[in-house]
């Protein structure tokens, strides 16, 4: 059965400050995109996509002060001879070495521990410190102690200046 992408008012509202006004196009194949500013193009709608452009919009604000140019979008990396893409890798800005990796998941997906253990597996290839899971509603980030071998809530989501880049 083919996917149906949703339109702009059919999407749910979501637990985030309205910070884009996205540019939606329905293109000639007949899919509904929406412009995403960090990989510089359109994308497919999906819900999942509608999380993360306003959760990276969020992250640019200036109340949080993440640098767009220091975020990728769709990240590949290989895991046990496997492809798969994390959704947001911030970097760091001495070596661009990966500091935080970002989980988005669709509005109606709850976060649960398969979610955390999804986002851990994809921290095994890239050993960031920050790891944060969001569906647009519920939205957590943990800091991870490598000495320690701690992984610790963060109470709220971090601003860039709090990290230790």
């Amino acid at each position: 059965m083919p996917y149906h992408h949703p339109t702009p008012t059919a999407l749910p509202p979501l637990n985030l400050p309205a910070l884009i006004a996205p540019r939606i196009e329905m293109c000639a194949d007949g899919v509904v995109r929406i412009y995403d500013p960090l990989r510089r193009k359109l994308v497919a709608l999906t819900p999942e996509e509608w999380v993360r452009q306003h959760f990276t919009a969020w992250m640019t604000s200036a109340g949080m002060g993440y640098p767009a140019p220091l975020m990728a979008n769709e990240v590949a990396i290989t895991l046990n001879d496997t492809q798969r893409r994390c959704d947001t890798v911030l970097y760091r800005r001495r070596g661009l070495t990966p500091l935080m990796i970002v989980e988005y998941k669709a509005p109606q997906v709850a976060v649960t521990q398969r979610v955390f253990d999804q986002i851990t597996r994809y921290n095994m290839a890239l050993q960031v410190p920050y790891l944060a899971v969001s569906n647009g509603l519920t939205h957590y980030c943990c800091h991870i102690d490598y000495a320690t071998r701690k992984a610790t809530f963060l109470r709220t989501f971090p601003p860039y200046s709090a990290l230790t880049d």
